[in-house]
């Protein structure tokens, strides 16, 4: 299994950043990448349609042999993280953990505000995790255009900037000192976010920390790549082309992301591992 690829998942292209980070700390290892851009944006879908899609995705990626799952997802984590944690046998890890801990430890005044998809805030992950502490004030804030302007490849526009003004106004004027990208699109919009909450709000983004998260469980289940390890890096989309996820990755990322071949999802049992 240590040469095994590990399998990463996202609605989209917002994962990417995770994906890049996890190759960034550990370049041995070997990446399938799925953007489920068939049902893309999950933000403002029902939870169960959520859980559905997403448990789709991760039964594909098992599959094909991964040896641990990274939801790059808020909203999936939010929807199905305890599901897919009893129904596969690999390592999950997730994105909302890591910026809750790196949350928690960055703020100065107790102010943390969070920003995310209909379906984060609605759900109150974050607002739970972090009420957990009785010194903070949490205060949450959906974004659903941010999502909508990521996806078409819209990151530096004046609209962008006005409607991260709109978006972000209570929670500026709430006075919070550090604010949580509870999506992992987010980062790519961290310009215009930072330029509205001001130089003395820290921003805390999933990516690096999520590639923490896997280090630890890497190791911890001696699982590390081997030394001789041929690292190969697989992107793929859901959907009827992958021809907008290419144009999209190479506009935020540059060429890192080669090519995007095309997967299919089928119906899935959902009862399936919980017999």
């Amino acid at each position: 299994m240590n040469d095994a690829p590990i399998g990463i998942f996202d609605s989209g292209v917002g994962g990417l950043t995770v994906a890049r980070a996890i190759s960034a700390q550990l370049p041995s290892e070997s990446l399938i990448y799925i953007g489920d851009t068939a049902h893309s944006p999950y933000g403002p879908k029902p939870i169960a349609d959520v859980r559905r899609y997403s448990l789709e995705v991760l039964d594909t990626l098992v599959d094909e042999g991964v040896k641990m799952l990274v939801i790059a997802c808020n909203t999936a984590s939010a929807a199905m993280l305890r599901d897919a944690r009893e129904r596969y046998d690999v390592p999950v890890v997730e994105v909302i953990g890591p910026a809750v801990r790196t949350a928690v430890s960055t703020t100065r005044n107790g102010r943390v505000g969070v920003i995310g998809t209909v379906g984060t805030i609605g759900s109150g992950v974050y607002q739970d995790m972090l009420g957990v502490d009785e010194r903070l004030t949490v205060l949450a804030q959906a974004c659903p255009r941010f999502v909508e302007f990521v996806e078409a490849g819209v990151t530096g526009s004046r609209e962008v900037l006005e409607v991260a003004e709109e978006y972000l106004a209570p929670l500026r004027e709430a006075g919070v000192d550090t604010l949580v990208l509870g999506c992992t699109h987010y980062p790519f919009l961290e310009g215009a976010i930072s330029y509205v909450m001001g130089p003395d709000v820290s921003l805390v983004s999933s990516d690096t920390e999520t590639a923490k998260d896997v280090y630890r469980q890497l190791v911890s289940r001696d699982l590390l790549a081997g030394p001789d390890a041929e690292p190969r890096h697989v992107y793929e989309a859901t959907g009827d082309s992958a021809d907008e996820f290419l144009r999209l990755a190479h506009r935020l990322m540059g060429r890192e992301v080669s090519s995007v071949r095309l997967v299919q999802t089928g119906a899935i049992d959902l009862l399936k591992g919980n017999a």
